[in-house]
């Protein structure tokens, strides 16, 4: 879930738990049974990331996709069918691959941004929490002042009951988004997307090793002189640097992730809270077109 950031020298990442996509999945699933009881909403969520790769979206800047990172969705639909365990407990539940392939259909599991899904939530909490932004004691309490109901658009949506806690959470989880954005995250992201890329070519690693584990491609990494000096390097990376005058700074753009949570019956925390709103539209008007550089 970190996306390899974790491997660097950073301080932001230093001390961070173990944060697998496994986990992540399981959490999602959790959450969209406690609130929906539904076994096909359940098992879409548990399977959403089975195609994501080794460092995660690290590919989507590999892939050209670094602005939607949607890019390592694609392979769901074949990784489910090729699993025979997962396609007979289809069967015998009386599930078919179209009802838990995509958990797009599924509102309450994902939607679109800045709305808040079991998706959105279950990292954002975890995030909170991995970063000391709040303690696991306060995003228990607001977890339980979700409840699910309809928005302001008449779409079914988890949704806070009142509004501190909304507000309390809301401020929290812009803070895990600036973390996404930071320059570090950003940086670290590139790079190790051109380092995969330079080695890819050269032939130490294929498109398919990266779909081992972490540990496995970092292995094969290791294997190879150059590519063991280029991981080493990315490993010490611990300082970021702005500006135009260093041969290696680039410009590192990335999609933007918020959430604008809704209050039964109230509204968007930006129409309720304009102290909320001025953050988050501060937030949203960075360009972040610097160009950077590490050591």
């Amino acid at each position: 879930m970190h996306c390899g950031c974790e491997y660097t020298s950073f301080p932001l990442f230093e001390g961070l738990d173990n944060y697998s996509r496994y986990k992540h999945s399981v959490g999602c699933a959790l959450i969209v049974w406690h609130f929906t009881q539904d076994q096909r909403q359940a098992i879409a969520a548990l399977l959403h990331d089975i195609a994501t790769p080794a460092f995660a979206h690290v590919v989507d800047f590999l892939n050209g996709d670094h602005i939607k990172q949607e890019s390592t969705e694609n392979g769901t639909s074949n990784i489910i069918e090729a699993s025979p365990e997962i396609m007979t407990l289809l069967k015998e539940w009386n599930i078919t691959l179209d009802e838990v392939v995509d958990y797009h259909l599924y509102p309450i599991a994902d939607n679109d941004s800045p709305r808040l899904s079991a998706d959105r939530l279950e990292y954002t909490l975890s995030n909170i929490v991995n970063y000391h932004i709040a303690p696991k004691e306060k995003v228990i309490q607001w977890f339980n002042h979700l409840i699910v109901d309809l928005n302001e658009e008449g779409v079914t949506e988890l949704m806070f009951q009142d509004v501190q806690s909304a507000e309390d959470f809301s401020f929290a989880a812009l803070q895990t988004s600036k973390i996404y954005v930071a320059d570090a995250d950003r940086f670290a992201m590139q790079t190790l997307s051109e380092l995969l890329s330079k080695h890819i070519r050269r032939g130490v690693l294929s498109m398919n090793d990266l779909y081992k584990t972490e540990n496995e491609v970092i292995a094969l990494l290791l294997q190879d002189k150059k590519a063991r000096g280029d991981w080493e390097k990315f490993r010490a990376l611990r300082h970021i640097h702005k500006g135009n005058d260093h041969t290696g700074a680039k410009v590192v753009l990335s999609k933007k992730r918020y959430i604008n949570p809704y209050v039964n019956d109230k509204g968007r925390m930006t129409n309720i809270s304009c102290t909320f709103a001025q953050a988050l539209e501060q937030f949203l008007s960075n360009p972040l077109n610097e160009p950077l550089w590490g050591e």
